[in-house]
Formats: C-alpha cells, sequence, structure tokens
C-alpha cells in the first residue's frame, strides 16, 4: 500500500519566495529518496496449479510459482474427523536459494521435517545408560512410587 503525501501548505502573500523554494526543494529530494529505496514489485506467475477433490475427503494439490517457491499436498480423511495431510513446501532463504520442508499432519500434530529446523542437542551418555536401567527394572516389575 502506498502512501499518499498531502499538503496543507499554500503560499500566503507574506511568505517570501525563498520560502516556497525550500519547501519545494525538500518535497523534491523527499520524492527522489522515496524513488531511490523503492524496491521493485515482481509479480510472481502461477506456472503450476493442479487441485483434485475426490469428494470423500481425500484431495491433492500441487503448486508452483515462476519465482521458485512450491508446494505439494496429499489429504486423507482422518480417524477423528479430521484431515490427515503430508506433504512438502519450499521456503526462499536469504541467500537466494531454498529449503525444502516435508511435513505431515495427522492425530498427532503438525510433525516437520527439513535440514534448516533447529535440533535438540544428543543426549549425555549417562541419560542413554539411566534409560538403559530403567527400561530394565520396568522388564524386571520393579516400579517405584
Amino acid at each position: 500500500m502506498r502512501g499518499v503525501y498531502k499538503s496543507t501548505w499554500a503560499p500566503t502573500m507574506h511568505q517570501s519566495t525563498e520560502h516556497h523554494n525550500t519547501n519545494m526543494k525538500f518535497v523534491i529530494a523527499l520524492c527522489l529518496f522515496a524513488l531511490a529505496f523503492a524496491a521493485p514489485q515482481e509479480d510472481a506467475q502461477i506456472v503450476r496449479d493442479e487441485r483434485v477433490d475426490n469428494g470423500d475427503g481425500s484431495f491433492s494439490y500441487n503448486f508452483a510459482a515462476d519465482n521458485g517457491i512450491e508446494t505439494e499436498v496429499v489429504g486423507t480423511p482422518g480417524s477423528e474427523g479430521q484431515s490427515n495431510v503430508q506433504g512438502y513446501y519450499l521456503l526462499p532463504l536469504e541467500n537466494g536459494g531454498f529449503a525444502r520442508v516435508e511435513f505431515v499432519a495427522d492425530e498427532a500434530g503438525f510433525q516437520p521435517r527439513s535440514d534448516i529446523l533447529p535440533t535438540p542437542h544428543p543426549l549425555p551418555e549417562h541419560v542413554h545408560e539411566l534409560l538403559r536401567i530403567a527400561e530394565r527394572q520396568r522388564a524386571e516389575g520393579i516400579t517405584f512410587e
């Protein structure tokens, strides 16, 4: 959305020509500054838009634009009335490339997978040992209250 500059200034008999020229120079400089820093707006063209609704709750869509953005999704009816969806999308990166994010969304929630997503630090070895001990104790019937 572009703003519109409306001037309420109107020269009067008491204002000098010099003041008027200074204001005009400021307005022209402001306009030139805005033009110099305005990024050109490019419209992406759709190169693929395929949609299928099978009428039974299953669907698919495949979308791509000429700027590299794309997504592909397949959905099926879920056990609790929701749609189970899986697919991928490409996210633009600052370096001009794209990152692929694959996902599943079902009864267990949204589960994305991608190299760009943060991962937790690996557990220390002593934690793995404690988990093995706890599993062995459960198998032996040992419980703690």
